[in-house]
C-alpha cells in the first residue's frame, strides 16, 4: 500500500485498512459485510444477536447501509442511497473506551489540537428492532463522524452487560481527511504510480440506478407480496422454536432462528422500499413497523434462549403493544 501525501489524506480504502488494523489491535475479531440488505450496520447479526446474552464480544466490520428514500440519483454530493459504516461492538465496554475512540481518530490522521471535537447528546432509539442505547453524537468540525452508544436494549431485552457501539460514517470521515466538497470525489484508491480511482468511478452509477428503481419502477404490489411472504416464513420459524421450547426433550438449538433474522431484514428493507415509493400511508407505516418489531422481539427471545437453553432467561423482556 502507498502511503498517502498528507495533503492529501488517507484514501477510501487506506481509511478502511487503517481503522480495522486499529481495532484489530485491541482485540476486536474482524468479521465481512453481512449479505442481507440492511438500513444500519446496528442491524447486523454482529451487533443485534451478539450484545444478547452475558457472552464477551469484540468485533469490527464494514457494513454498506441500503436506504432507499436517501438516494438522490447520484446528484447530491452528501447523501446516498447506500453509505458504508464501520461498526465496533464491544462488549463488556472497556473503562477506557472514550480516550480508544479518540486514539482511532489520531490513527488515521486527525490532529485534535487542530480541530473541534464534541460529543452532542444524542440517545439512540430504533423502534423496528426494539432497540435503543445512550450516546453520544460526535461532531468534528461541526460535521457528524461518528454515533458512540451504550446499548441498553435489543429485541425488547434489556441487556446486560451493556455493549458500546461505534458506527464510524466512512464517506463523510473520508471527505473531511481529503478536503473534498463531494463524496464522489473522494480517492477510493491510488497506484503507486499516483493513478487514482474516486468514489464517483466505483459507486456513481450504482445510486443513479437504484434510485430510479427506488423511487420509479419497484413493483408496488409484489414489493407488498414479498414483504408478506419473508413475515409468514419468518412467523413460522418462530413458531417451531416457541413449539420446540414447549416440549419435555425439545431442543431448540435446532431450530434456525439465524435464517428467521435474515427474514426479518428482508422485511424491513422491503418497508423501506415501499416507503420511498411512497406506496404506505402513515396509518399503515405505525402498523409495518409494529409487525417488523414483533419479528425481531421473537427472534431475540429465542436467539438469547438458544444460548442459554434450559436456563431461566437473565434478560427481562419487554414487548409494546
Amino acid at each position: 500500500m502507498t502511503n498517502p501525501s498528507k495533503s492529501k489524506g488517507l484514501t477510501f480504502q487506506e481509511l478502511i485498512f487503517t481503522l480495522q488494523r486499529f481495532w484489530a489491535e485491541q482485540g476486536c475479531i474482524l468479521q465481512q459485510p453481512y449479505d442481507v440488505e440492511m438500513g444500519a450496520g446496528t442491524m447486523s447479526p454482529e451487533t443485534f444477536l451478539r450484545v444478547l446474552g452475558a457472552r464477551p464480544y469484540k468485533v469490527a466490520y464494514l457494513q454498506p447501509s441500503r436506504r432507499p428514500a436517501d438516494g438522490r440519483y447520484g446528484d447530491n454530493p452528501n447523501r446516498l442511497f447506500k453509505h458504508t459504516q464501520l461498526q465496533v461492538i464491544l462488549k463488556p465496554p472497556p473503562e477506557d473506551i472514550q480516550d480508544l475512540y479518540l486514539k482511532s481518530l489520531e490513527a488515521i490522521g486527525i490532529d485534535l489540537r487542530k480541530h473541534d471535537l464534541k460529543f452532542e447528546e444524542d440517545n439512540w432509539e430504533s423502534p423496528t428492532l426494539g432497540a435503543w442505547g445512550i450516546g453520544w453524537q460526535v461532531m468534528l468540525d461541526g460535521m457528524e463522524i461518528t454515533q458512540f452508544t451504550y446499548f441498553q436494549q435489543c429485541g425488547g431485552v434489556d441487556l446486560d452487560p451493556i455493549s458500546v457501539e461505534l458506527t464510524y460514517g466512512l464517506e463523510r470521515l473520508c471527505a473531511f481527511l481529503q478536503d473534498v466538497d463531494s463524496v464522489y470525489d473522494i480517492v477510493w484508491a491510488r497506484d503507486k504510480q499516483g493513478k487514482e480511482v474516486t468514489y464517483r468511478d466505483v459507486r456513481h452509477t450504482e445510486e443513479y440506478q437504484f434510485s430510479i428503481y427506488n423511487f420509479e419502477t419497484a413493483d408496488i404490489e409484489k414489493t407488498w407480496e414479498h414483504l408478506r411472504l419473508y413475515e409468514a416464513e419468518c412467523k413460522t420459524l418462530i413458531d417451531q422454536f416457541q413449539a420446540e421450547a414447549k416440549k419435555k426433550d425439545g431442543d431448540v438449538r435446532k431450530v434456525p432462528v439465524l435464517a428467521a433474522f435474515d427474514l426479518c431484514l428482508k422485511c424491513s428493507h422491503l418497508f423501506n422500499l415501499l416507503d420511498a415509493r411512497g406506496a404506505i400511508s402513515v396509518t399503515e407505516r405505525v402498523g409495518v413497523i409494529a409487525r417488523i418489531r414483533n419479528l425481531a422481539v421473537g427472534v431475540a427471545k429465542a436467539y438469547a434462549e438458544q444460548q442459554s437453553p434450559g436456563e431461566k432467561e437473565s434478560a427481562s423482556v419487554a414487548v409494546k403493544s
